[in-house]
């Protein structure tokens, strides 16, 4: 992929770092609202936090997910981060893979499916809204984490682009050399 301009890598840096702080927020959120239906004694604190749950669920899980991933994958691809030349992006990828997908197919249809009984009338508690959340939660602090510390270093290709371009590198400067010499006679 060509490089982004400067404007357009910081543009993106930005918005993708406001999605990312905005995913974990939005899974403290719904790890309060789990916790609070879970421990609650009321059936009508219960079901308000279980339907809450889903409007969070409904309307902003899926979009902020996506849009941290996409634009992740755009900036890794788009500067010489790369998207497998050093192992916290590398990994930072995978992670908000699974996560995005299981949002998709874990937290939403328990959100969902526990919103529907608080409708019903039966909130019963549910550890599954208390565990998805705390590990989401716990995920993307490790995510921002790696993202500000970048552990780890280059991965097997990372380092073989690096010698790659040393060599290359080494080369360009031999070569100007040689031609240097060549012109002063």
């Amino acid at each position: 992929m060509q490089q982004l301009t400067r404007p357009a890598r910081r543009g993106l840096l930005v918005l993708h770092v406001a999605v990312s702080v905005s995913w974990l927020g939005l899974s403290l959120g719904l790890l309060a609202l789990g916790i609070t239906g879970w421990t609650t004694g009321s059936p009508d604190t219960a079901s308000a936090a279980y339907r809450a749950m889903k409007i969070f669920g409904d309307w902003l899980v899926l979009p902020i997910a996506l849009v941290t991933l996409v634009s992740g994958l755009v900036l890794s691809l788009g500067t010489s981060w790369g998207l497998a030349r050093h192992r916290w992006v590398h990994l930072k990828f995978w992670l908000t893979l699974a996560t995005v997908l299981l949002s998709v197919f874990a937290l939403r249809p328990g959100i969902n499916h526990q919103a529907a009984e608080a409708v019903a009338g039966n909130p019963a508690p549910a550890i599954d809204l208390v565990v998805a959340p705390a590990v989401a939660t716990a995920t993307y602090f490790f995510l921002t984490a790696i993202s500000v510390l970048k552990p780890w270093g280059l991965t097997a290709r990372g380092r073989r682009l690096r010698e790659a371009q040393a060599t290359e590198a080494r080369a360009n400067r031999a070569h100007r050399a040689h031609r240097t010499q060549g012109s002063d006679k």
